[in-house]
């Protein structure tokens, strides 16, 4: 990986979740350049307009363009956004079909631009794309992330800091696995003020159905909000400002996100989401969890999918 000046950040696709993702990097001053690229150049123009009249009350100046293929070049970071989105009654894994060849196309467009840096993949399914995208870049697997469960994770932490009426940074909890139907919270690790949630578990059958009610609610939170709004965007937008941060600042801080398995959790050679280390090279290492035994069961069933699926559109290598 080369080493880049500055922070510039390439973003592909200007719809929903592009451009939720375009504001908190200018709310939060996180890059230096955003340069957007998108089809519709109408709608275009005026995403970047009303971002740059916005960074006067940011924290620090961001320039905001209208970009090219070969503003990749030097970026630091290509993220991913493009894609048929999500309809109601779909499933993450229903786009697969759609976004495959589109990604093919958009990736090689990346790679032709001498591009180098990190490449975050957005895009649902999240998990088969960002492999993918893997595949089509010939870069390490520790420059291509995609989000993963960073959303999941964020969804159940903050329903359960409702539920015990804390700040859910006080919350310490993962959902790993498929950005999906088939993922699964860690329970056996969670804590809540330093308490760890196994105590209620075993000690309250009321509690563990409520706490398993929590998950069910997070898992299927973003068909509620795309029948609701049409869309996800401002939480996914928010988590990929995370990630983003983690990589420009060196933050080496752990995040779930989802990343290539070799050997970690039983699993080789598939893109699944699980806590990763992220800095300025992108993944450094897999963190992994000590997973109960229901817990090894439910994630290798996620990546069982994951992988069944994998092999149908011919992703894995």
């Amino acid at each position: 990986m080369k080493a880049s000046i500055g922070n510039r950040i390439v973003l592909i696709g200007a719809g929903d979740v592009g451009i939720a993702y375009a504001y908190a990097l200018v709310n939060q001053g996180l890059a230096d350049h955003l340069s957007i690229i998108d089809i519709d150049h109408d709608k275009l123009v005026g995403e970047v307009m009303d971002l740059n009249h916005g960074v006067v009350w940011a924290p620090s100046p961001t320039l905001v363009t209208e970009g090219s293929y070969d503003d990749c070049t030097d970026a630091t970071m290509v993220v991913l956004c493009a894609g048929a989105a999500q309809k109601p009654g779909e499933t993450r894994l229903d786009l697969v079909g759609k976004n495959m060849a589109l990604f093919e196309t958009i990736v090689g467009d990346v790679m032709a631009t001498g591009f180098d840096g990190i490449l975050l993949v957005a895009t649902n399914p999240v998990d088969i794309l960002a492999h993918a995208t893997w595949r089509y870049s010939g870069l390490p697997a520790s420059q291509v992330i995609g989000s993963g469960t960073i959303l999941d994770s964020a969804r159940f932490r903050f329903m359960l800091g409702e539920y015990y009426d804390v700040a859910p940074m006080s919350v310490h909890a993962s959902i790993i696995g498929e950005h999906g139907d088939t993922e699964l919270p860690v329970f056996s690790s969670a804590n809540v003020s330093g308490v760890p949630l196994r105590r209620d578990l075993d000690g309250d059958p009321d509690k563990r159905e409520r706490l398993t009610q929590i998950f069910e609610e997070t898992r299927d939170a973003a068909y509620r909000i795309i029948d609701s709004k049409g869309s996800t965007s401002y939480g996914i937008g928010m988590g990929l400002a995370r990630i983003t941060r983690a990589v420009l600042r060196n933050e080496q801080v752990s995040l779930p996100v989802s990343t290539l398995l070799q050997g970690e959790y039983g699993q080789d050679g598939i893109y699944i989401g699980v806590p990763a280390v992220i800095g300025r090279s992108g993944v450094l290492r897999v963190v992994e969890l000590e997973l109960d035994e229901t817990e090894r069961q439910q994630f290798a069933r996620s990546a069982s999918a994951l992988r069944a699926v994998s092999e149908q559109f011919e992703v894995l290598r």
